[in-house]
């Protein structure tokens, strides 16, 4: 393998080692019920995923037809969101460094493809994972998102490798490793923040190799 392309929420970070700030703790802030807060929050999702409506324009828009527009109450939100999302990178599993690390000194090329909003994008350029990526594409800055197959190509394209030549590591949302596996990439389910019983999205994918630590990616290369 010539390169190793990652997946970010629930593969390098996860949201479920510190507070959520998800659509109910953001309603309630705002005292908002969550059903309608939900009613309005959640058909934003694709359109702040693929760069047409920013964090601060999606809870503007909830504040203005909740009758509860405040610019106090939107920085507070917003505030309280980028807050959780930069939590999420102080909670690493502890191979996360070590793994990256030692991609780096066997020379293997290191892409990301992250299905992520504004907020998040902000976040994973300033963390302290940013400087391991060779090549980084998320969905937020190119206006498409896994898993179409687009954005797979273009981080294949900017690390100058074939599909065969990568190891594609993911919790498997969005049907991600799905794609990367179609396309001929290795795929590999990473489900070493996987916690049974809680509100994560994915579970573990049969179909899949599943790695239970990090540093396990480095038998796969």
């Amino acid at each position: 393998m010539r390169a190793v392309i990652f997946d970010m929420f629930e593969t390098l970070i996860t949201h479920y080692q510190s507070p959520l700030y998800f659509g109910a703790q953001m309603a309630a802030d705002a005292g908002i019920p969550e059903k309608r807060f939900r009613e309005l929050w959640c058909p934003t999702e694709d359109a702040r995923s693929i760069g047409e409506m920013t964090l601060e324009e999606a809870i503007e828009m909830i504040l203005k037809e909740c009758n509860c527009d405040s610019p106090t109450l939107l920085k507070e939100l917003m505030g309280k969101r980028i807050a959780a999302k930069e939590e999420c990178f102080r909670h690493l599993h502890p191979e996360i460094i070590p793994m990256l690390s030692t991609l780096k000194e066997k020379g293997i090329l290191i892409g990301l493809i992250s299905n992520c909003f504004s907020e998040e994008a902000e976040v994973i350029r300033k963390s302290k994972l940013f400087s391991y990526f060779d090549e980084v594409f998320l969905s937020y800055e190119q206006g498409v998102q896994k898993p179409d197959r687009e954005i797979y190509h273009r981080c294949m394209s900017a690390l100058s490798v074939s599909a065969e030549e990568c190891l594609y590591v993911g919790d498997g949302g969005s049907k991600e490793l799905e794609a990367a596996k179609e396309l001929g990439m290795k795929a590999v389910q990473a489900v070493w923040y996987l916690q049974e019983g809680t509100t994560q999205p994915v579970g573990r994918k049969n179909d899949f190799v599943q790695i239970e630590t990090p540093l396990g990616v480095l038998n796969y290369l």
